[in-house]
């Protein structure tokens, strides 16, 4: 790695992620009905990019995506409970080998952790390590259970008694999971970071993440009768791949409760907690952007507010998240600030994908992109330098990835110009049918009528597809070098 930036003063690095997230549940990304006036005014002093994909619709592949700026067909990590490979690399190693001090706060998620698994620590060059994958997770390394019962025992107690209605969801706000997240990271800002090197810190919080609750003084700010309804129509599902009945009716391929086991007044209770969890967040930020002041440090860091992948949140008859690629699901929330570098108040309608994050932080530290990174930096677009971004298409990646079906569930996404193309898999890849999805997002922008099978659209069908198929290639793993003509 060259350093060539090194004449400039490197910035320190924020990364916030949340869990599960939405495009569309931040004020700043148009929703009047949500109250995120941290993270609105995080948009206005700096870049919101409007149509961000992620690289796949479930926790751990997508994250193995953002940390290794590789596509899940090349870095391997191709479902939840699947391990990244030892000898793919993570950009937070090269920041730590370039003098970086780097701190992770919350989950990571690069190896299998049901049952009260430890995850087992890549090379990721952090050197400050306080992780947790989700508030109930029993891994005696769970180091949000440490914090709570040494700061808050009557909390521990109250979570711990089945006798009580306290959950980790619904517990007092000074007890809560994202209050922890936002406690750690301000500790490592004020007390736990080696001050003559610069840093980058990854905040990760678990919510907006099921199950649908939240501490009782923000689930009150919202009335679930005023919020809108899901998105969907009578007989929707009839002209959708049959997955999506299936999912609809029982959630995480049966594991979870699906949307038709939900009443109305549900529906619309679990779409106030949600946005309850997201003003908590957006409260907890707060904190974090404010300690960043104090300290003297925000004009010398460059902050990044994203999420790993969406929520149905009851839209097109479904719940969570699985093998669907509407937008709500693999479309998220991005933001970038960093005053005197980038623009503020800025919005950018281009497509870009989770796998950019590495090569921007990597710029922007003053280093090269990693060897075999397969995404592009978004600084020059992010400066309003148009012509630089070349690329106009997204694709996004389900390999039976959540909760495993049978048979497997293999859809693939394209998203280009007004288009979406969603190939649902058939044989060879699984026994289930070959079905597919075609939305006409300039007409359709709610993703209601299914055009696959529409002979009108045929030939748009068939030139997505081809061009799917050239993406595919193009997205191909090519990095090991070529020493010789045979």
């Amino acid at each position: 790695m060259t350093d060539r930036n090194a004449a400039r003063r490197r910035p320190n690095i924020l990364l916030i992620c949340t869990d599960q997230q939405r495009y569309s549940a931040l004020g700043a990304y148009g929703n009047d009905e949500i109250d995120t006036p941290t993270l609105d005014r995080l948009a206005a002093e700096g870049v919101l990019f409007e149509n961000c994909y992620v690289q796949n619709p479930v926790c751990g592949p997508s994250r193995a995506s953002l940390m290794t700026g590789r596509y899940v067909q090349s870095h391997g990590q191709w479902a939840n409970g699947v391990a990244l490979p030892e000898h793919e690399q993570l950009f937070s190693r090269v920041l730590a080998g370039a003098g970086y001090d780097c701190g992770l706060v919350g989950k990571l998620h690069l190896a299998a952790c049901f049952g009260g698994r430890t995850e087992p620590r890549h090379d990721d060059g952090f050197r400050v390590w306080r992780w947790a994958h989700d508030p109930g997770h029993r891994s005696p390394e769970n180091q949000y259970h440490r914090w709570l019962q040494e700061e808050h025992p009557d909390l521990w107690r109250a979570v711990n008694d089945p006798n009580t209605p306290t959950t980790f969801a619904n517990i007092e706000t000074r007890g809560h999971f994202s209050r922890w997240i936002s406690t750690e990271t301000i500790d490592f800002l004020r007390n736990g970071r080696e001050r003559a090197r610069p840093f980058f810190v990854v905040a990760n919080f678990f919510d907006p993440h099921h199950a649908f609750d939240a501490p009782e003084e923000y689930v009150k700010r919202y009335d679930p009768e005023t919020l809108s309804r899901p998105v969907t129509r009578a007989g929707e599902l009839a002209g959708k791949p049959s997955i999506f009945t299936e999912a609809s009716a029982r959630s995480y391929a049966g594991h979870e409760r699906g949307y038709v086991e939900y009443s109305p007044s549900e529906l619309q209770e679990t779409k106030a907690a949600y946005y309850a969890m997201v003003s908590l967040i957006d409260d907890e930020v707060g904190r974090i952007l404010d300690a960043l002041e104090a300290e003297g440090l925000a004009d010398d860091t460059l902050v990044i507010f994203t999420s790993d992948h969406g929520e149905m949140l009851g839209d097109h008859q479904l719940m969570l998240k699985g093998p669907m690629m509407y937008e709500p699901a693999v479309r998220v929330p991005l933001i970038l600030r960093w005053p005197g570098a980038l623009p503020a108040g800025h919005r950018r309608a281009e497509f870009v994908q989770w796998i950019d994050l590495a090569p921007t932080i990597l710029e922007a530290a003053g280093l090269d992109p990693m060897r075999r990174g397969q995404g592009e930096t978004l600084l020059p677009l992010a400066r309003g330098d148009h012509a630089s971004w070349t690329r106009d298409w997204a694709i996004c990646e389900y390999r039976d990835s959540g909760h495993s079906y049978d048979p497997p569930v293999h859809t693939t996404m394209l998203r280009h110009d007004r288009w979406k193309l969603v190939v649902h898999h058939g044989p060879p890849s699984t026994a289930r049918d070959r079905a597919g999805e075609l939305y006409d997002l300039a007409a359709d922008p709610h993703e209601l009528d299914n055009r696959w099978d529409d002979p009108a659209f045929v030939q748009s069908r068939i030139e997505l597809q081809e061009l799917l198929l050239d993406v595919l290639v193009a997205t191909q793993d090519r990095t090991q070098p070529r020493e010789a003509h045979w």
